[in-house]
């Protein structure tokens, strides 16, 4: 049985799925192996322009598989003390992976997403539920600390330290609606509706040029990283005008909207 699964549902669309429904989709390296695969596959693939990540069942991540979590590739032979930072670093090592990818990444969370499930979509560039979505930093629960993947830099970020910081200590569920709320995430739509509603915010996206998504996804990243207004507008300027002047995008805007027509981009 594959554990991820890849399938490109809309032109330019690739939809990747956790595949381990009867597990919550449970992280273990059976799972995070092949969806390195998968991410690293569709970040390679120039005719993907767009990517989703959601789960299949009733679950988008239960986090850590704590019955059968197995173990990191390329051990043979370390210590126990190597092989369990090699773990940590090969699970933690997903969320700058998925912000490497060039094309924007939409997280469908269709159900509980805890511990590191819950922090694996803060390594995507938006992030939609269902009204079944939970949300839970587990590993405060489990006697560990509630900080994994990323998720004391991105999630103060997202919806401000103070949130965040009661989130992850007091280890208590958050609803959907709740996290909308937040700014966790950006939408909230039926069970039905969520998977259907991401593809159709990724086809929207595969509307515009591709290099200028791709282009804005790497600045947007770069400046939740920078130090000052200047920077970040220093950084803007020369990404716009590096599109700007290598393209002949804008000519072809001008072009679509007299023609009152879409505009077809060939960056």
């Amino acid at each position: 049985m594959a554990y991820v699964l890849v399938d490109k549902p809309r032109p330019h669309v690739s939809l990747i799925t956790l595949n381990r429904p009867e597990r919550m989709n449970a992280m273990s390296f059976d799972t995070v192996v092949p969806l390195f695969e998968a991410l690293r596959a569709v970040a390679a693939d120039n005719d993907t322009w767009v990517t989703v990540l959601t789960g299949a069942g009733r679950g988008f991540c239960a986090g850590l598989d704590l019955e059968d979590h197995g173990a990191p590739p390329g051990i043979d032979g370390l210590p126990m003390s190597r092989i369990a930072i090699r773990a940590m670093e090969f699970m933690s090592d997903l969320v700058p992976t998925m912000r490497a990818m060039p094309q924007p990444l939409i997280a469908a969370i269709n159900g509980p997403a805890h511990g590191g499930g819950m922090c694996l979509p803060l390594g995507a560039d938006v992030r939609l539920a269902s009204e079944s979505a939970t949300f839970r930093a587990a590993g405060i629960n489990n006697g560990l600390t509630g900080t994994e993947l990323g998720v004391s830099y991105l999630l103060p970020r997202l919806i401000g330290a103070s949130r965040a910081f009661e989130m992850i200590l007091s280890g208590r569920e958050i609803g959907a609606v709740e996290a909308e709320r937040a700014g966790l995430v950006s939408r909230v739509y039926p069970n039905e509706e969520l998977l259907p509603a991401a593809l159709d915010l990724a086809e929207q996206m595969c509307g515009y040029s591709p290099h200028g998504i791709a282009m804005t996804k790497k600045v947007l990243w770069s400046n939740l990283e920078s130090g000052s207004l200047t920077n970040a507008i220093d950084l803007e300027n020369r990404n716009q005008l590096l599109v700007r002047l290598t393209t002949q995008n804008l000519e072809e805007a001008i072009r679509a909207r007299k023609q009152k027509r879409k505009p077809k981009y060939q960056d």
